[in-house]
């Protein structure tokens, strides 16, 4: 074998064996990305958001209520033809679309320290039975809230008695409104405090926007727990 032929042998040995040499290598690394990248997706997946999901506006309130009170939202009824709405904590509790609202004064008692709605009821006060009516008043108890929205005309079967009971819920127009006007109002039992939520279109024929009723009015807000 002549020198050349040997150093040729050698040369393509060494080539071979560099080769492999590289390509076990690049295995390797190649294995160990895959190894850092999977262990980087996994804490990827598995990080857990801390953020705290944002609070919206409930019942179509301008602003988000404090954590310790309950968003509102009362409507009179229109005429004797759309009647009212109340929305409490963001659900629309009474309504004509729901079909539970009546002629004369729709109610919902809410529990004050939890926020359960305890009754949804209207009181018919144009053919409904006073002492019925004043039955269903004085079972309301200390520490719930009372939302209320007239609907046609609240006043006919309405006595001395019954706006004595508005009174003490904090109303401070219940014993001034007269036949078919319009009265929202939203009070407290127990508190022996005047609610700052309240309004009442006065009926007048002159002024009246449906021939023989007021406008409509509505009152929202935050409306204290009652712990």
């Amino acid at each position: 074998m002549r020198l050349r032929d040997l150093v040729y042998g050698v040369a393509v040995i060494f080539v071979t064996l560099l080769v492999w040499r590289i390509s076990v290598n690049s295995s390797h690394i190649h294995e160990r990305a895959r190894d850092i990248q999977h262990i980087f997706s996994v804490h990827k997946i598995t990080k857990v958001s801390t953020t705290t999901p944002a609070a919206y506006p409930k019942c179509k309130l301008s602003k988000v209520c404090p954590i310790d009170h309950f968003a509102f939202h009362i409507k009179s009824g229109a005429a004797d033809v759309v009647g009212p709405q109340i929305c409490f904590e963001g659900k629309i509790v009474m309504s004509g679309v729901i079909n539970n609202v009546g002629p004369g004064l729709n109610i919902v008692v809410v529990n004050g320290e939890n926020g359960t709605v305890e009754k949804v009821s209207y009181l018919n006060m144009i053919v409904g039975k006073p002492e019925d009516i004043l039955a269903y008043l004085k079972d309301i108890k200390p520490g719930m809230i009372v939302l209320v929205a007239s609907f046609d005309d609240m006043t006919t079967k309405l006595t001395d008695e019954m706006r004595e009971i508005f009174d003490v819920l904090g109303s401070t127009m219940i014993k001034s409104i007269k036949h078919r006007d319009s009265w929202v109002f939203a009070g407290g039992a127990g508190t022996n405090e005047k609610s700052p939520f309240e309004k009442v279109a006065v009926s007048d024929l002159k002024s009246n926007v449906y021939e023989s009723w007021p406008e409509v009015v509505e009152i929202g807000g935050c409306f204290p727990r009652k712990i």
